[in-house]
């Protein structure tokens, strides 16, 4: 499990953890999800068909919703705040800044998550690398 979210969020292709699969840096907002037709290093494409990616959306959803919960958990233990409390707006706030400044971020998350539900590790790929790097 360790191992699969090393290799998610690495942002790396699913299929090899080495190649990567997106165009462009995450700050350039233009290309932000920008895939490359297929890994560098496997030869997994990434662009499968048409409309492929649209699930991403409520993965990018989940992630924000769970990231928010987390923050107001930990606002909540740190400032013991209520509901009442004016001081749940600075949560807010803050919370809403993040959420925009990670949402580039998010957003790839997803699409690597996404792929990796549907193409998983390849154990042939990976025993013939293996077999190929060993030393004998």
């Amino acid at each position: 499990m360790l191992a699969y979210l090393r290799n998610i969020l690495s942002l790396k292709c699913p299929r090899c953890h080495t190649g990567s699969i997106f165009t462009h840096k995450w700050y350039q907002l233009n290309h932000t999800t920008s895939l490359k037709e297929s890994c560098e290093t496997c030869g997994q494409r990434t662009q499968l068909e048409p409309g492929f990616y649209h699930g991403t959306g409520y993965v990018s959803y989940a992630l924000t919703v769970g990231f928010s919960i987390i923050s107001f958990v930990i606002f909540y233990l740190v400032t013991g705040i209520t509901i009442r409390d004016g001081r749940i707006f600075y949560w807010l706030i803050a919370n809403t800044v993040v959420l925009i400044l990670l949402q580039p971020w998010f957003m790839r998350l997803s699409r690597v998550l996404w792929l990796s539900w549907f193409f998983h590790d390849d154990d042939k790929f990976h025993n013939s690398v293996r077999s190929t790097t060993s030393k004998f």
